[in-house]
């Protein structure tokens, strides 16, 4: 009898030790992390054509006025030319419309051409000789066509700053030059002149769309005549070329391709259930 109640004692502390140990033996289930959202990449679409608008103030400064004068030479009755110069000439402030089509090529690199109508600035100067002063009046407008390249340095938080680079030709018109003190004038002169162009400035995106641009140009116009010759036996007269400095603001529209606008689509996913593996 004590045999067996022995027996039944030590299968019992077998037991009660021997289950903890197997239990500790079995490996413990494992949990799966979800994997991450997956973000569907834009398609990488180079080149995208656009059209702009812009609106400018911009300041000219002449860089002087040359003309002729004719006079009757006493020794033998013959017409001499000679040279004179303006003892200044200033223009006012001014505005202009303009507008473009252009192409991005890339992240970094575009080009537009684009056409701006300078409106009148008011042109105020003098002449001089040893025994009279003249103030002269006149008025300039131009329509300057430029082909421009721009380099985008990057974008940040939807801001892309660039600089750029414009070569074409203006059309210049000079309205009557006149003294309004007096009944002389000299017919306004209009022609065709080289110009180029330098910017800088930067870019803002509204939407995937729509970008802000606004910046500076600098625009440098060849010289060229000014005003004809008047009854008064003086004239032609010609500036040496008008830079001016432009401050610009505009919109341009894309149709298509990468602008560096468009945010990242974040493709919808359920979340997945745990998955336990042993």
């Amino acid at each position: 009898m004590f045999k067996t109640a022995r027996m039944a004692l030590l299968a019992a502390l077998f037991a009660g030790l021997a289950g903890p140990l197997f239990a500790a033996d079995l490996p413990e289930p494992q949990i799966e992390e979800a994997p991450p959202p997956v973000v569907e990449q834009q398609p990488i679409d180079i080149g995208g054509w656009y059209i702009r608008g812009d609106i400018d103030y911009h300041k000219s400064t002449v860089r002087g006025i040359d003309y002729m004068t004719y006079a009757v030479d006493p020794c033998n009755c013959s017409v001499t030319p000679g040279s004179k110069s303006f003892d200044f000439g200033k223009l006012k402030g001014g505005f202009s419309l303009g507008g473009g089509v252009g192409y991005k090529i890339n992240d970094y690199f575009r080009t537009d051409v684009t056409a701006d109508y300078w409106f009148k600035s008011n042109f105020n100067g003098q002449t001089s000789d040893l025994v009279s002063t003249s103030t002269e009046v006149s008025k300039m407008s131009a329509l300057l066509l430029l082909a421009n390249a721009y380099v985008d340095i990057g974008t940040w938080h939807g801001v892309t700053p660039y600089v750029g680079a414009g070569i074409g030709g203006a059309h210049v018109k000079w309205d009557t030059v006149h003294d309004p003190n007096t009944t002389e004038t000299n017919p306004g002169s209009s022609n065709w002149r080289f110009a180029y162009a330098l910017m800088a400035g930067a870019s803002y995106c509204l939407t995937d769309r729509v970008i802000l641009d606004a910046g500076y140009r600098f625009t440098h116009i060849q010289g060229g005549r000014m005003f004809e010759w008047d009854v008064s036996s003086t004239g032609p007269g010609f500036d040496r070329g008008i830079n001016t400095h432009e401050v610009r603001g505009g919109l341009r529209y894309q149709f298509g391709g990468n602008n560096g606008c468009a945010a990242p689509v974040v493709a919808y996913q359920p979340e997945p259930e745990p998955i336990y593996t042993k």
